[in-house]
């Protein structure tokens, strides 16, 4: 079944010819290879030839010596098609040793456009970006929303049952392949969980305790939306037996973050304009590897809602930070090019005193930027003094604008 991933190969056709680098970053088996196979369909359908497209995946045996920089370079060079533009694609680039010289060689000549994807935002650390600073576009990759998934039903109808589907299936778009069979989910989400933590975190930084970072990142998928600090973390396991210093768990939060597993969410001070250093928040990829790591009895549905709101933030291109504001704590502050949008989430509100403590930290935010309460709630849309609340599964669906 292959979905189309329309959001993101429209940003692809909109840079097309476009003289910078393309770079699709996201978790391994989000969706990368195949959306560069997508468009390179689109490609052929303008009248692009098979000669003009150079496609190389570095997790193919076949490619192995070409991740020499010298001799992809070699290669690609030679392949170039003199007078047309080349669309060359590097899938999971970060194999090539000196991979940025390759972009760097090929970026200053003419007629030649680069996408490239990697599933290690390592990749783009301040040492290489800076050597392509200014010449590369990034543009993130996430698993499939909730919207993506209801699309791939075929209809819009049982919403309430697909959510539950997609949590517990997973978002990773092979898993929609392996539907009603949970033993094979579950492998399927096991290897994909396994290459990251062996790949992409243990290799690549050098970690000796394979056994205490999974623990560490078992503790922070278990507390997804929970203020945490890299001392409370090593606390924690210090008390269960497990010593381990605070700056040992920062590194593991970096690694996790650079590998697209966990994503941050930093504080903001709404009245001061300012980013706090404590207590940031984390949520995770995929809810479906929450229940494959957790097991299902430890559902916790008011911060799963809480994550699935937070990718989507991400997906529509906010940055998402918690908010402060007096002594209230505000879900989620999005911000992007056009203002700011404050969101609080919870599973119910139809409880007075619920919805009284929901509403007090966005009625105490003095601007006009709008404001959502996102709940559960199969109810008609309600305003408070300008403060809307909404189905988050319509939402969701975009079905609320």
């Amino acid at each position: 079944m292959i979905i189309n991933r329309v959001e993101y190969l429209n940003k692809l056709i909109a840079w097309k010819d476009k003289q910078l680098i393309k770079i699709v970053t996201g978790v391994r088996r989000c969706g990368k290879s195949m959306l560069l196979e997508i468009y390179q369909d689109y490609l052929k359908n303008q009248g692009v030839t098979d000669q003009q497209i150079i496609a190389i995946n570095f997790e193919d045996l076949d490619y192995e010596e070409l991740t020499d920089y010298k001799k992809l370079y070699s290669y690609l060079k030679e392949r170039l098609v003199p007078g047309k533009m080349t669309y060359i694609f590097l899938d999971e680039i970060q194999n090539v040793n000196d991979f940025p010289k390759v972009l760097d060689s090929l970026y200053i000549k003419k007629n030649v456009d680069i996408y490239v994807t990697g599933s290690n935002a390592y990749m783009l650390s301040s040492e290489i970006a800076t050597m392509i600073s200014g010449r590369y576009v990034q543009i993130e990759m996430l698993p499939l929303s909730f919207k993506e998934y209801m699309e791939s039903t075929g209809n819009m109808n049982d919403r309430g049952i697909k959510y539950t589907e997609y949590l517990e299936n997973s978002s990773f778009p092979y898993a929609l392949q392996l539907k009603n069979q949970p033993n094979e989910i579950r492998e399927y989400l096991e290897g994909i969980y396994n290459t990251i933590v062996v790949k992409d975190i243990v290799h690549r930084k050098n970690i000796t305790d394979t056994m205490m970072l999974k623990s560490v990142l078992k503790f922070v998928f278990d507390n997804i939306g929970s203020p945490l600090s890299s001392k409370k973390i090593a606390d924690t396991m210090t008390s269960s037996g497990r010593k381990i210093s605070p700056k040992t768990v920062e590194k593991y939060l970096e690694a996790f973050c650079e590998s697209y597993i966990v994503y941050p969410a930093k504080r903001y001070n709404i009245k001061g304009k300012e980013y706090l250093k404590t207590l940031e928040k984390y949520y995770i990829v995929d809810i479906g590897m929450r229940y494959m790591l957790l097991g299902t009895q430890k559902v916790d549905t008011g911060h799963i809602l809480e994550n699935v709101v937070y990718l989507e933030l991400l997906r529509r291109g906010y940055k998402v930070f918690v908010g402060k504001v007096d002594q209230f704590e505000v879900d989620f502050v999005a911000q992007n090019s056009k203002g700011i949008e404050y969101y609080q989430v919870a599973l119910t509100v139809r409880d007075e005193k619920t919805l009284e403590r929901e509403l007090r930290p966005l009625q105490a935010i003095q601007d006009h930027y709008p404001k959502v309460i996102l709940t559960m709630d199969d109810d008609p849309e309600m305003q408070y003094e300008g403060i809307r609340r909404i189905n988050a599964r319509d939402w969701l669906l975009g079905l609320t604008e």
